[in-house]
């Protein structure tokens, strides 16, 4: 009997599974398809844009200007072993625009944002405010999803933007300031070592990417949560812990495409 549970369990997660990946699918392919209407009417992406990028701005600030710094320290002590203390600014910045800056971001965003957005569709589908939509013929995909998933998608690559700024800021403030590298070296050799469409774009294209997954990662888990606060606080786990593996793999797999053949 016990071979027999074990399958029966086995068989049974395994439908489950497959059904979210499914119904995961159709809620994205939906999402898209309904996004006309958050177009048409911009001002509530505007707004959503404001929860999620605006307000998340001091975690990605305050980060952003201590990873830099800590870069600074780290690679001036490791630099001047080999005499290249000039090239702190260029180490800084490629380390920033290429991987910590996208990556560092949107685990943040995840952490803060997507972690929210579960939250709060969860709490309006277990408050009835989904159903309530549906009984007065009004999509809530249309009119909660799409809006909430074109904000974060557009602030992912700004919200990036801003930490890699503020991490070479954190760079200068230890390199130039706290120890004394030269401060025209710190520019030059970062000028001369970051290429705009290798570097900074790619870089672009990245958070742009995680964008995408968080935001779809954390509507599905709060539009699926059960309408329970258990179910609620279990999806905005899961938010945090799906949306972070999938940075971290959507990450090998671009740098991997990016520059692995450089």
């Amino acid at each position: 009997m016990s071979i027999v549970n074990s399958l029966r369990t086995i068989g049974h997660r395994t439908v489950n599974a497959v059904w979210r990946i499914g119904f995961a699918a159709r809620f994205f392919a939906m999402t898209l398809f309904y996004s006309g209407a958050s177009f048409r009417r911009f001002r509530l992406t505007i707004k959503e844009m404001f929860f999620s990028g605006v307000m998340s701005l001091i975690i990605i600030l305050v980060a952003g200007m201590f990873v830099g710094m800590v870069l600074g320290l780290q690679g001036y002590e490791t630099l001047k072993r080999y005499g290249s203390e000039s090239a702190l600014g260029s180490l800084v910045a490629l380390s920033l625009v290429r991987e910590l800056g996208p990556v560092l971001a949107a685990l943040l965003f995840a952490s803060r944002a997507g972690s929210a957005m579960t939250a709060e569709i969860g709490l309006m589908k277990a408050t009835e405010q989904i159903a309530a939509m549906e009984l007065m013929a009004v999509n809530p995909i249309a009119r909660v999803v799409a809006p909430r998933f074109w904000a974060g998608v557009f602030s992912m690559p700004l919200l990036a933007a801003l930490f890699s700024a503020m991490g070479v800021l954190g760079g200068y403030v230890v390199g130039v300031v706290l120890i004394g590298v030269d401060e025209g070296s710190f520019w030059s050799q970062m000028q001369g070592a970051v290429d705009f469409r290798h570097d900074v774009m790619n870089g672009v294209i990245k958070s742009f990417v995680f964008g995408l997954a968080v935001t779809a990662i954390s509507l599905f888990e709060g539009y699926d949560a059960p309408p329970t606060a258990e179910g609620v606080s279990g999806a905005t786990t899961r938010t945090v812990v799906e949306s972070s593996l999938a940075i971290l793999i959507l990450d090998f797999i671009l740098t991997a495409l990016m520059f692995g053949s450089n």
